[in-house]
C-alpha cells in the first residue's frame, strides 16, 4: 500500500498501513446473484457467489479464518514481514505480487478471479494495492475485476465484523462453535483491556513507527485499532501536524523525537524487533521518557482482520497498560 511505499526507504528492513456493516441487510445471496456492501459504500453485485477470489495479504487472513481459500494472493512485502500470514497458511496459493503496487497482471488473468478482496483507504479513495503510485498494470487489474473490502477508517472491530459478514454472505456458518470461540475470546480481551485502562487514569500513549531517518507518529483517526483503543478509554495522543498529503502520520526528524511525551509507547509491530533495533540506535530515542524507561509494546499496524488476532493484540496491550506508570511523563 502507499503507506509502505512511502515509509519503506526509511524503515528498510523494518516495515514492508468503519467497515460497512456486516448485517444481513448489507449482503444478499441467492441462485440469481450475490451482493455485498464494500467499505467504499458501493454495493458490489455479481451474477453468482464469488468462488475465485484474489486477496491482498492481510485481507487474505480475514478470509482464511473462515475457510475461504483465495486462488491468489498479492503482497506488499516479503511474506515473512506480513503479520497474520504464514508460509503454511498460504501453502499452495499462487503469489501474484511480492511488492507494493506491483501485481502480475498476466498471472491474475490466468487465475480468472470473480472478485478481488482488498481494503478501502478513504484518504486515498482507493483499494489496497491500487492507490496512486502503483504500476499502471496493477491499476488496470483493479479496473478489470470487481474489488471489495472493509473500510480502513473507523473501527478495527468493524473491519473484523465486515469479514465475518462477508463470509456469511458466501454461506459460511459464522456462528459455528469454531468461530464463536474466537469471538468470545475477543470480547473477554476487550473487557480486560477496558478494566486495565480504567485502573490507570491519566495514562497516555503514543503510536509510532521508528525509521532510520524519521520517527513516524500515527494519527489515531486514520488507524482503526487506535480509534478503538481511544473509544475504549485509552488516551492515545493525536499528533498536531500530520503530513498534509498523507494524513496517516506526522513525520518527525529524530532531532524532534521528544516532541510528545507519553507514558507508554506503542510501536508498529510490522517487523517489531527490527523496528526497536532501529529506534535504539538513535541517540534521541531516549529523549522520550517512555523509551528511556523501556516502556513500549507492539501496536498492530493496519493488519488485523480476525477476532483471534485482535484478541492477541489486546491481551498484549493490556499487560503493557497494567505495568505502565501514568505519572511517567
Amino acid at each position: 500500500m502507499k503507506l509502505r511505499r512511502l515509509i519503506a526507504p526509511a524503515l528498510a528492513a523494518v516495515l514492508a498501513l468503519s467497515a460497512c456493516g456486516s448485517s444481513d441487510s448489507d449482503a444478499a445471496s441467492s441462485d440469481s446473484g450475490w451482493s455485498y456492501t464494500s467499505g467504499s459504500g458501493e454495493v458490489v453485485t455479481l451474477d453468482k457467489k464469488p468462488e475465485r477470489i484474489i486477496a491482498s495479504a492481510a485481507e487474505a487472513a480475514g478470509l482464511l479464518q473462515y475457510g475461504i481459500k483465495p486462488v491468489g494472493i498479492y503482497l506488499a512485502q516479503d511474506l515473512e514481514l506480513e503479520p497474520g500470514l504464514t508460509q503454511e497458511a498460504v501453502k499452495g496459493i499462487p503469489i501474484v505480487g511480492k511488492e507494493w503496487g506491483k501485481i502480475d497482471a498476466e498471472k491474475v488473468a490466468e487465475l480468472n478471479p470473480d472478485l478481488i478482496v482488498a481494503d478501502w483507504w478513504p484518504p486515498q479513495e482507493a483499494y489496497q494495492g491500487f492507490e496512486e503510485g502503483a504500476d499502471e498494470a496493477s491499476i488496470k487489474v483493479g479496473e478489470r475485476y470487481p474489488v471489495i473490502g472493509a473500510n480502513q477508517e473507523g473501527s478495527l472491530l468493524e473491519v473484523v465484523e465486515w469479514y465475518e459478514g462477508f463470509a456469511k454472505s458466501l454461506g459460511v456458518d459464522v456462528d459455528a462453535e469454531k468461530y464463536a470461540a474466537g469471538k468470545e475470546r475477543f470480547e473477554d480481551a476487550k473487557d480486560a483491556f477496558q478494566k486495565a485502562v480504567e485502573a490507570k487514569p491519566g495514562l497516555s500513549a503514543l503510536a509510532v513507527a521508528p525509521g532510520a531517518d524519521l520517527l513516524y507518529v500515527a494519527v489515531p483517526k486514520y488507524s482503526t485499532s487506535l480509534t478503538d483503543f481511544k473509544t475504549w478509554g485509552l488516551d492515545v495522543i493525536d499528533p498536531d501536524s500530520p503530513k498534509a498529503d498523507f494524513p496517516y502520520w506526522e513525520y518527525l526528524s529524530w532531532e524532534k523525537a521528544d516532541k510528545y511525551q507519553p507514558d507508554l509507547l506503542l510501536v508498529d509491530d510490522r517487523g517489531y524487533e527490527s523496528t526497536i533495533d532501529v529506534a535504539e540506535k538513535q541517540p534521541t530515542w531516549n529523549d522520550i521518557k517512555a523509551a528511556e524507561a523501556r516502556v513500549y509494546t507492539p501496536w498492530p499496524g493496519f493488519w488485523v482482520h480476525t477476532y483471534d488476532a485482535y484478541a492477541d493484540q489486546l491481551e498484549q496491550l493490556t499487560q503493557a497498560v497494567e505495568k505502565a506508570d501514568p505519572d511517567l511523563a
